[in-house]
């Protein structure tokens, strides 16, 4: 087993089966883990019956209620370390993650990279759809961060992610404390302090078109207070950096941006 893309849930009734035959679509191999917390409105229930028409692709883990995206990846990390994946995948349900994208990703981290990243903010990257202030609260966002934490990302946030396992096996899955943006922050953030190599793919980033976004002022105040304690943690905490391997050179259509 190789490739599992993961999909954290929470009412995606309206973009699920969308989602899963557009991945399953691509024909390149690619299994699907669903975490869903408890969704009223029946997503579960859609993925269960979607499993019948992909067998031994499509996954689903139920949870018993709303933990947050955080521990929801946790959990999917763990469940495909368990099972043996090599590169394990983030990404929303509500297309603003191009599924096309994925192989781009795979193909940086199949040429070397250790961690790639779905970027906005590298060259080629852009949004769509998106109103100013929202665009200005996300770009002032990554300014922030990298300002804060000196981590040389310029879209910490970004929640389009290909990991190696060993990234994953590597960090201490049970030490990342949040659950929102400071979440995809603080797993770059580990990543990056553990020495794994890091590059951004460009990718548009569209905003959805149905169901509700899951922004909140508590997810925006976590983030902004996160990466002060981020960076604050990371003074009492001993990274065990490990010894970087011969990096192999990724294809200039597949990476912009190499984070040495």
């Amino acid at each position: 087993m190789e490739k599992l893309v993961i999909i954290p849930t929470y009412n995606e009734s309206e973009n699920i089966s969308a989602i899963l035959n557009a991945i399953f679509g691509l024909d390149k191999d690619y299994h699907v883990l669903v975490v869903d917390d408890n969704s009223p409105d029946g997503t579960a229930s859609i993925v269960k019956s979607l499993q019948r028409q992909y067998p031994n692709q499509l996954f689903l883990e139920q949870r018993a209620e709303k933990r947050g995206l955080g521990t929801a990846y946790i959990h999917g990390f763990k469940w495909a370390i368990d099972k043996g994946y090599r590169y394990i995948f983030e990404m929303d349900a509500d297309f603003s993650h191009n599924p096309q994208d994925l192989e781009r990703l795979y193909e940086a981290c199949r040429f070397g990279a250790d961690v790639a990243i779905g970027s906005r903010y590298v060259k080629g990257g852009k949004t769509e759809n998106w109103d100013w202030d929202r665009n200005i609260l996300s770009k002032g966002g990554a300014l922030y961060t990298r300002l804060i934490t000196w981590m040389p990302v310029k879209d910490p946030t970004a929640g389009f992610i290909c990991y190696k396992k060993a990234v994953l096996e590597t960090i201490n899955l049970d030490e990342i404390n949040f659950v929102g943006y400071a979440f995809q922050i603080e797993m770059k953030f580990a990543a990056w302090k553990l020495g794994f190599k890091i590059v951004e793919v460009s990718i548009t980033f569209i905003d959805r078109k149905f169901g509700s976004s899951k922004m909140n002022r508590g997810i925006v105040k976590e983030g902004v207070w996160g990466v002060l304690t981020i960076q604050w943690q990371s003074m009492f905490k001993n990274y065990r950096r490990r010894v970087r391997n011969k990096f192999v050179p990724v294809p200039a259509t597949v990476v912009n941006e190499m984070i040495r």
